[in-house]
This record gives C-alpha cells, structure tokens and sequence, in this order.
C-alpha cells in the first residue's frame, strides 16, 4: 500500500503541475492546490461508494498521495508565484502542458497493466481437513475470492503465490515451502478481478488443487 501513496504522490505532483502552470494567465495559483485537493475527494468517493470492500482501500491510498501533495503545494505556494515572471505562456510552459496529461495517463496505463489483478484477502495457518480443495466465493463489486482447504499433506508448510494468470484461462500456482506450525497447513483466501473459466490451481511441483464444487455468495 505504500507503493499506492507513492503513485499517487507522483501522480499529483504532476496535477499540480499542471493545473499551476494552466492558471497562470489568470494567476490564481491558489486553483492549483484547491483541484489537486477536490481531485483527491473525488477518489475518496469512488472508493467508498463505487468500489468499497477491501478492494476500495487501494484508491483510499492514492487519495492520500493527493491530499499531501495539495497540502505542501499550499505551503509551497508563496515560493513558487514570485518565480512566474510573466502571465503569458512561454515555450516551457505549452511543452509541458503538451506533455504533462501525456506523462498522467501514461503512467496510470503502465500501472494497469502491470498490475496483479489479485490479492491476498487472509492468509493463516488452519488445521488439515479431510477433503481438500478450493471454493470460490462471490466479494464486492462482484469480484471473486478462492480460500483454499488443505489435507495432511501439507503439514508444517508455508503457502506463496507466485503467479496469476491475466491472459486466457485463469491459472493460479502456488508454492509450498517449509516453515509453517508442524501441526497446522496454510490457509490462504486470495482476491481476483476476475476468473476466465477454466480455472486451474495448482502447485509448481505440478499437484492439481481439484475444485470443492458450488460457491460461497
């Protein structure tokens, strides 16, 4: 989550920036961190009442990454306006209002891309149980959760994912590892955006994890 504030503070850094130097011929500066703050408002209420549930506590995080930014750019103001010489676009200025929302929406499509599509939701350790599998439970904003059961097999193991499928199929390998309770197996609940049928879960030592059948809603 912390790499979330970290992007939303380089994404309002670059808002402010923007919104600073498009006020310049009107020179209320003071729009600059005023929008930045509303614009981080904005992705509180999308948050809460668009996204919600643990999913939503992402957006909660770049919202800060705003709020900051508004707040030092308030601070910063009175050092900044006795710098603009001119009311008046120079060069610098339209390359980088070119430039700028260039830079914005690259950088959220770059982080849409490469994001996980998945979560950890829980992840513990649980006494083994005789059937073990998988089963798929409805969440918020009808995203889907897999909360895996394990057997004896698995006694005094640690879990990890270490790969969700985005492209076709949905696919999930995990990796057991030693490390965990000598008398308890991992239980983990993993988050996903989506699921594309047919789903596989399986280990990289190539065990298929068979489904428990039905759903959690």
């Amino acid at each position: 989550m912390y790499f979330v504030m970290l992007f939303g503070l380089f994404l309002g850094i670059i808002f402010f920036a923007f919104v600073f130097i498009a006020s310049k011929r009107s020179s209320k500066y003071y729009l600059a961190p005023v929008i930045t703050f509303l614009f981080s408002g904005m992705i509180v209420a999308y948050s809460l009442f668009l996204v919600g549930g643990f999913e939503g506590m992402g957006y909660l995080f770049l919202a800060v990454g705003f709020l900051v930014v508004s707040i030092v750019g308030t601070l910063l103001l009175p050092l900044l306006i006795p710098k603009v010489k001119s009311k008046s676009f120079n060069r610098k200025d339209k390359i980088s209002l070119f430039l700028l929302p260039i830079l914005f929406f690259a950088t959220i499509g770059i982080a849409i891309i490469s994001e996980d599509g998945y979560w950890i939701i829980e992840q513990s350790s649980a006494a083994p149980v005789e059937t073990e599998g998988y089963r798929i439970s409805t969440i918020s904003e009808g995203s889907k959760a897999i909360t895996l059961q394990l057997g004896e097999k698995y006694l005094g193991k640690e879990i990890e994912v270490k790969k969700v499928s985005k492209r076709g199929a949905t696919e999930i390998i995990l990796k057991f590892v030693d490390g965990g309770d000598d008398d308890k197996v991992p239980f983990i609940k993993i988050g996903l955006n989506e699921i594309n049928e047919p789903l596989k879960v399986q280990s990289t030592d190539g065990d298929i994890i068979e489904s428990l059948g039905g759903t959690w809603d």
